[in-house]
């Protein structure tokens, strides 16, 4: 009989303290940065802070992985050598790893996971990153179902998808457009979020179509009720996106999706399992919509070519539209009466469509009960808009205070046999540990048993809790004597797990095994000669180096690739009846910019490039 798998969830974290926060709120792994080189320039640790996070995670068997997932210039090689180095010292699990380049240096034995940023979308990609010996996948976050289970056919490695959080509109990896426009990689951590602006959408007579929406800003993806479909198709790990997201986003959003993770394995133990260990009590009742949200998505999980995009996009806002509480009833100055049975407290934040049509916000001054509150400042909120609340300051400050306790379950025995005094512990984790003291016996007067269950029982302080207790209740024995016992056993088992825990190793690369193509373009980003070597081990003949080597940007170079497209998103795909509600030729135009949309209705994709359009359409 095979044994249940292991399901991941996987936290992102800034810092130590929310990789801690997300341990424990019910996180089995941690993503986090390091002090370079993590592809978010915002969210730099020290070796000491990363150290620190892991030996926190380790006792709950739960694991951080560094993010070392940017491309790499040749005069940084040493310096990310060094770093990796590091990072193994100190106890990182593994390195999520962009630049294969990685792979040639000198480095300790340490897991290697595939970044999201190594674009894998196909069967061959994987069973090739697989073959160079990365332990775990990270797949594209476009893929469907049918696509995921078509990769889990082919590879052994655990697959990892992300489950919740902002989407970028491009694939990821595959976006140049901040390099091209900006001179800010996204693959070097630095990406400016061009997919955020509003733009106009104009036809090729400089005819605005639509203007000023945030056409490429994507909702959020949820797939918190697709966690038994994903598991069933091949992916074991959960991953939460947001490494710049602050520590209640985390701890709501982690705990949410352990309960729901939770509930998926109790339906089927003998197939999953959860990754580490540790029961967590929480102070709040977790709810994602409370979070920042920018509406959710399932993005393409269900379909490749899905006829309805509407819900992809957030094209009014690329700020937070939060929790849904209904229709606004009146509104007249600062007073506001909404069609809701949801509480709301003085400065909660609200937002909305005004009658101008565009995305606002107002503060609760005063919550009258009853759906009617007094705002900080005069609104104009049309009849029937549909009101969101993007602050529930009375969620917000539960989470501002502890809010779960993570705790290992440990049974004792307490037997006194030829003068010594034994306390045996046995934890979840699988540690037993036995420790012995001498003693002279000492009859008891009463009833020992409830006095020292209680007194083993006292793990305030510790990571434990106590589960099932045996003690030889016709002796006694002092408090102190028991306290003293139960401390040094304790202490014996937390250095059990710390010597037994098992640690993965990296993998072995296959040289033998093909790159499924043979020519490299510059978003396959080779930016370092070790990348360039190993490719060429593998069988590819011509490499043209990524942007950021200097590679110049030309009206045809791809600056986006997305599976979303403009043209779905507005009802006017090309492929159905109302194709000609747009016209063929677009373009997205933001300032002195301008964009072609270039629709692929083969590969039912879209690309931008820069547009030389007629003089009169450009500015």
């Amino acid at each position: 009989m095979l044994k249940p798998v292991d399901i991941e969830l996987l936290a992102p974290a800034r810092d130590a303290d929310i990789a801690i926060a997300a341990i424990d709120h019910g996180a089995d792994a941690v993503y986090m940065g390091a002090s370079h080189h993590g592809a978010r320039a915002d969210a730099t640790n020290t070796l000491d802070d990363v150290r620190r996070a892991c030996e926190h995670a380790h006792r709950f068997g739960a694991r951080i992985y560094a993010t070392v997932n940017t491309l790499v210039y040749d005069d940084e090689l040493k310096e990310v050598e060094r770093l990796i180095h590091d990072l193994y010292r100190i106890g990182v699990d593994a390195l999520i790893v962009q630049d294969l380049g990685l792979l040639r240096m000198d480095l300790p034995p340490i897991a290697l996971h595939a970044s999201t940023q190594c674009d894998l979308r196909t069967p061959d990609k994987a069973r090739f990153l697989e073959a160079l010996g990365f332990s775990q996948l990270v797949m594209a976050r476009e893929l469907t179902l049918d696509e995921i289970a078509a990769i889990r056919k082919v590879t052994t490695v655990p697959l990892e998808a992300f489950v919740h959080g902002a989407l970028c509109v491009s694939y990821s990896g595959r976006c140049a457009i901040s390099q091209a426009l900006k001179g800010r990689s996204a693959n070097r951590g630095e990406c400016a979020q061009l997919c955020r602006l509003p733009y106009d959408l104009v036809d090729g007579k400089g005819n605005i179509l639509v203007e000023g929406k945030h056409l490429l800003s994507l909702r959020d993806m949820a797939q918190h009720d697709r966690l038994e479909q994903m598991m069933a198709a091949g992916v074991t790990s959960f991953k939460i996106e947001g490494r710049l997201k602050d520590v209640g986003y985390v701890n709501n959003v982690v705990a949410y999706y352990r309960r729901a993770i939770d509930k998926v394995i109790a339906r089927h133990p003998e197939r999953y399992r959860r990754a580490s260990y540790g029961n967590v009590d929480l102070t709040f009742e977790p709810a994602i919509e409370k979070s920042f949200n920018r509406g959710f998505t399932h993005y393409f999980l269900d379909q490749r070519q899905p006829k309805d995009g509407t819900a992809m996009a957030s094209i009014d806002t690329p700020k937070s539209q939060g929790e849904y509480l209904g229709r606004a009833l009146r509104c007249s100055g600062n007073r506001l009466t909404i069609d809701t049975r949801a509480a709301l407290a003085n400065g909660d934040g609200l937002s909305f469509v005004d009658n101008k049509g565009q995305f606002s916000g107002a503060r609760v001054n005063r919550a009258l009960g009853g759906g009617t509150v007094l705002l900080r400042e005069r609104a104009d909120i049309p009849h029937g808009a549909r009101i969101y609340r993007t602050a529930d300051k009375a969620f917000n400050d539960l989470l501002a205070k502890p809010s779960a306790t993570r705790t290992i379950a440990v049974d004792a025995e307490l037997r006194y046999t030829d003068g010594m005094l034994s306390l045996t512990l046995d934890d979840e984790r699988g540690n037993r540990v036995t420790h012995s003291i001498p003693y002279e016996l000492q009859p008891a007067a009463k009833p020992q048993e409830e006095r020292q269950i209680a007194e083993l029982g006292k793990l305030g302080g510790t990571i434990y809790r106590v589960g099932d207790v045996q003690v030889p209740c016709d002796i006694f024995i002092p408090a102190s004597l028991l306290a003293k016992l139960r401390r040094e056993a304790i202490e014996l088992l937390d250095h059990s797990h710390r010597i037994t825990r098992p640690i993965d190793k990296r993998r072995s690369e296959d040289l033998s095994a093909p790159c499924p193509v043979t020519k490299l373009e510059p978003a396959d980003n080779v930016a370092n000669h070790l990348a360039e070597q190993l490719y060429r081990d593998h069988g590819v003949t011509d490499i043209i180096k990524a942007l950021e080597t200097g590679t110049p940007t030309t009206d045809s170079t791809p600056l986006m690739h997305t599976r979303y497209c403009i043209r779905r998103q507005l009802g006017a795909c090309l492929k159905y009846k109302n194709a000609m509600a747009l016209p063929r030729d677009l373009y997205l135009k933001t300032g002195s910019t301008l964009l072609r949309v270039n629709c692929n209705c083969k590969t039912c994709e879209m690309q931008l490039t820069l547009a030389n359009g007629p003089k009169d359409f450009i500015e």
